[in-house]
């Protein structure tokens, strides 16, 4: 489990990051990661290896990362998460996340249950 001491409830230069990304890329990294900011009063945030991360406290669970033509929207223990969609992608001992490319669909509901399914696994995991 990743744990990141200096997340903080909202870190300013998240937003930069998000405002700086390429205008077909930028509502697909606002928008997942304002839903991982949603789940719950507990979250907390910070950017780690240059991508906004998602934390319970101070663990790790989603991050949004923009990449030249897609963004990933990732799970540090996507690996174990209920994926009926198949949305998920990696071969990591782990991690897995979701690639979104602009103008293709995602199933946008399926890609909301994996971000609630991991904020749910990692409080379990720190219970």
């Amino acid at each position: 489990m990743l744990r990141f001491p200096t997340a903080v409830r909202h870190e300013p230069a998240i937003d930069e990051w998000l405002r700086a990304q390429r205008a077909d890329l930028r509502p697909l990294v606002e928008t997942w990661f304002a839903r991982m900011r949603r789940c719950g009063s507990d979250v907390r945030e910070l950017m780690h290896d240059g991508c906004p991360t998602a934390c319970v406290g101070d663990a790790s669970f989603a991050y949004v990362a923009a990449y030249r033509d897609h963004v990933n929207v990732g799970f540090f223990f996507g690996a174990l998460l209920a994926d009926p969609a198949r949305l998920l992608e990696g071969t990591g001992k782990r991690g897995r996340h979701v690639k979104l490319r602009p103008g293709r669909a995602v199933d946008a509901e399926a890609l909301a249950r994996l971000v609630e399914a991991a904020y749910v696994d990692i409080r379990s995991r720190l219970a």
